[in-house]
């Protein structure tokens, strides 16, 4: 994510996240109980085919691309419309087209979108950009970090064209990344964050214990792929 210029959210929205206290103290709703993939518990989203199961909301669009999903266009996101997740660990496999390339993963996305800005806003983008000087922006904005909210631990990402593999832990009320098997984020809802620096920044305030969640679709000038999106749930 970087310096684009917001849009206005509608106020039915606006009035739903004021009540986000409360939605947050209600128990999470467990991973959806169906079949999983594997004998390890993974369950994959992407069928590596085609985009059954996601819808891509706001500019561009997504298409699967010698088995990995690639963005055209942009600004907008790529969602999986079944259901949301809680309690689990999602895990996303990418690339970076250039030496670096911007885009993202959003989680705990309150509701199901239908505009590009509002899973900006309101949910939480775990950032993929090893290079945010490029846009300005600083260590807050790296890879693994809960976008202009959280300071990463560590800054394992590789560049393009090396493969990452990021795990995102959804416990609770609590977040943690790692990428590459090295935590870069762990983070609990109440924790302290910044100031808002820039107005294209996530507004404050908790988040769900489960939300939607998609990949974002930056623009031509910064494609990612991705090989592999799946979740485990934590038990």
């Amino acid at each position: 994510m970087n310096n684009r210029r917001s849009k206005n959210w509608p106020i039915l929205c606006s009035l739903l996240l004021m009540n986000f206290g409360l939605v947050s103290m209600i128990p999470p709703l467990p991973v959806s109980s169906a079949s999983q993939s594997s004998a390890t518990g993974w369950r994959q989203l992407f069928n590596g085919t085609d985009l059954t199961g996601w819808k891509h909301v706001g500019k561009g669009r997504m298409s699967v691309e010698k088995g990995m999903i690639r963005g055209h266009g942009g600004l907008g996101l790529l969602y999986w419309t079944n259901e949301k997740f809680s309690n689990c660990t999602i895990r996303v496999v990418y690339k970076m087209q250039k030496f670096n390339s911007n885009s993202g993963v959003f989680i705990r996305v309150p509701i199901e979108p239908y505009e590009e800005w509002m899973p900006v806003f309101y949910g939480y983008e775990v950032q993929i950009d090893n290079h945010p000087e490029t846009s300005k922006e600083d260590d807050y904005h790296i890879t693994g970090t809960l976008y202009s909210l959280t300071k990463p631990l560590a800054k394992p990402g590789e560049p393009g064209p090396e493969w990452n593999t990021m795990d995102i832990t959804l416990d609770g009320l609590r977040t943690i990344v790692q990428v590459n098997g090295v935590k870069v984020t762990d983070y609990r809802e109440g924790d302290p964050v910044p100031p808002r620096k820039f107005d294209f920044e996530p507004h404050h305030g908790p988040r769900p214990a489960s939300g939607y969640i998609g990949l974002q679709n930056h623009g031509d000038n910064d494609v990612v792929y991705f090989k592999e999106v799946s979740v485990k749930p934590l038990h």
